[in-house]
């Protein structure tokens, strides 16, 4: 077996770093990909087993302070209007929003 030469390992070293450089470069960041997704609606089945709602202060079942912003499933950047949540995979949920499945941050 013949040992590699200088020139065959820097392209194979410069087609490394490429291909990683491609991958940032294409990669956006979570929340442009965030802004992308279509909003939970209360009516959908999934919501409704959680008894999402979109406003906490509206729903006599969340307790005071509690909203998906400060909730530990919420994914949503800080200050945002809506942003993912973990038990609604490919849909937002607004901030001021509230389920049964709330959890405080940690």
């Amino acid at each position: 077996m013949e040992p590699e030469s200088p020139s065959r390992r820097r392209l194979l070293k410069r087609l490394a770093l490429g291909a990683s450089m491609t991958t940032v470069a294409l990669a956006r960041s979570p929340q442009a990909r965030a802004a992308e997704l279509p909003l939970l609606s209360p009516a959908a089945p999934e919501a409704k087993a959680v008894y999402y709602t979109e406003d906490a202060a509206k729903d006599t079942r969340a307790p005071k302070g509690a909203t998906c912003a400060s909730c530990g499933l919420y994914q949503g950047a800080n200050g945002s209007s809506q942003g993912p949540c973990q038990l609604f995979p490919g849909r937002d949920v607004k901030a001021k929003g509230w389920c049964s499945s709330w959890a405080p941050q940690i």
